[in-house]
């Protein structure tokens, strides 16, 4: 088994990376051209990241698939990485061939520690998205990005002074809130392929309760509707919102109070036993749920029709 390595600073990753010290110890541009010695650690070990990584691949090689998917633009796409995930390198991939272009974007949780940004992070969510839920960019949105890039390059490589921490934080904002935008935008290009997950979901959520998943696993939930369709939990739930304005959750909710309403309008069965063939664990959680989201409780609803 491969051993696990954390790496904890920028400036730890740029030793591995044989690269100079950092210009400033929480953030760093990193491109594959000034990589000189990739160290054996990332080249035989997973590697556990504790800090922000945003890393740019120019493809320049046609059309880039993911299963039966291709990517929006073939100029480049963007992958996001949160503090604590574990990757994998090629050590080849750290050599990109000349004119590929490139370039990844690390910076540590401190540097936002005592800034607005950190109670906004919640608001990136494609930081939890996986490698194939990546921001796929055109030329346009490409120039966008590299420009606030070099900005904070520019900031932080010259003599630090009392305004630089709250420029350089400025500017990672106004990069995040981009992307964000860029994602929006990707969420709506590619709104046929949306609308069939949004089909495929609502089938899931039907032959669960066809096949008895829930007398097995209980209720469903946003993990086990997003490992079937081959997303991440929280790329499901964006794309939902985005399509239908409900989150997964709201989606999941809704499904089993329709059923619920269905058996408590068209059985004898009681209460309880709607409860437990829906996947609740306990009676009362039912009840609970059915209230909060419809006012009255199962038996008031079944006895108001």
């Amino acid at each position: 088994m491969s051993p696990t390595y954390n790496i904890n600073s920028i400036h730890q990753a740029h030793q591995l990376l044989g690269l100079a010290p950092p210009k400033h110890p929480l953030i760093s541009v990193i491109r594959p051209e000034e990589v000189k010695l990739v160290s054996e650690v990332f080249q035989s070990a997973k590697v556990v990241l504790n800090f922000y990584q945003i890393t740019f691949k120019q493809l320049g090689c046609g059309v880039l698939q993911y299963g039966r998917n291709t990517y929006d633009y073939e100029e480049g796409t963007l992958i996001f990485m949160a503090p604590g995930q574990v990757v994998q390198y090629d050590p080849a991939a750290l050599e990109t061939p000349s004119g590929h272009g490139g370039w990844t974007l690390a910076f540590h949780p401190d540097l936002i520690r005592k800034s607005n940004l950190v109670d906004k992070l919640d608001r990136y969510a494609f930081f939890s998205y996986d490698v194939n839920e990546a921001l796929h960019l055109s030329e346009a949105e490409k120039a966008t990005i590299e420009g606030i890039l070099a900005q904070i390059s520019r900031e932080y490589q010259q003599n630090l002074d009392r305004h630089s921490q709250n420029l350089i934080v400025a500017n990672l904002e106004l990069f995040l809130d981009y992307c964000l935008r860029f994602y929006d935008r990707q969420f709506y290009t590619r709104t046929n392929l949306n609308s069939d997950i949004v089909s495929k979901f609502e089938r899931l959520l039907k032959t669960y309760y066809e096949t008895g998943k829930a007398d097995e696993l209980g209720l469903p939930n946003v993990h086990y509707c997003a490992q079937a369709l081959h997303l991440s939990a929280r790329y499901l739930s964006d794309l939902l919102k985005k399509e239908t304005s409900k989150t997964a959750q709201e989606h999941i909710h809704h499904f089993v109070l329709e059923k619920a309403k269905n058996s408590l309008l068209n059985s004898t069965d009681s209460i309880s036993s709607i409860g437990y063939a829906l996947g609740f664990g306990y009676p009362q959680h039912f009840s609970n749920l059915f209230k909060s989201k419809t006012g009255m409780s199962p038996r008031e609803y079944r006895h108001l029709n």
